[in-house]
């Protein structure tokens, strides 16, 4: 199975566009996406067809009510709050914006995850904690340089994670 990985979008709806039809050319099934959307209007861009979101929010979201009814309106989109727990092929989940280094660790020391995935740095990453891997897919934020303006797929079948340069301002 694969899961595509998306976080701090910040309203940007070229690169949120462009990130999903990403996701539609690699196959996935479920998106996560880690937080800081900002608002409601970007939300409809995440909305694909047979395609499952599941979202967190970030400390930048405001205007929650909003954000939850344009969730309920998607096809398959659920926001979970402030953190989800997800299972996908077996495979557990750790969602969270991620805005405390020390809370993304402690999730990755339990060994309770098989991924831990966050955002709010604008970095992408991926690294090893005992056997959970943590990604953060990258930002798009505009100031976010161009290696860091990425999305994770994560392929659950031979447990790799791919990052994919992402265009949009």
């Amino acid at each position: 199975m694969k899961i595509g990985v998306i976080s701090d979008t910040h309203d940007n709806v070229a690169a949120t566009a462009a990130a999903m039809d990403r996701f539609e050319r690699e196959g996935v099934e479920t998106v996560c996406h880690c937080g800081d959307f900002i608002a409601p209007p970007l939300v409809p861009f995440l909305d694909r067809e047979g395609l499952e979101v599941h979202a967190v929010r970030g400390n930048n979201d405001g205007e929650r009510e909003g954000l939850v009814d344009a969730f309920d309106a998607l096809d398959g989109g659920t926001l979970h709050g402030r953190f989800a727990e997800l299972t996908f092929d077996g495979r557990s989940f750790a969602i969270l914006h991620g805005e405390q280094k020390p809370v993304i660790e402690a999730l990755a020391a339990t060994g309770e995850y098989d991924y831990v995935c966050h955002g709010h740095w604008h970095v992408r990453e991926q690294r090893a904690v005992g056997d959970t891997i943590v990604v953060n897919p990258g930002a798009h934020f505009p100031t976010v340089p161009e290696d860091s303006r990425t999305v994770a797929v994560i392929e659950t079948d031979g447990d790799t994670v791919v990052f994919h340069e992402i265009d949009g301002e």
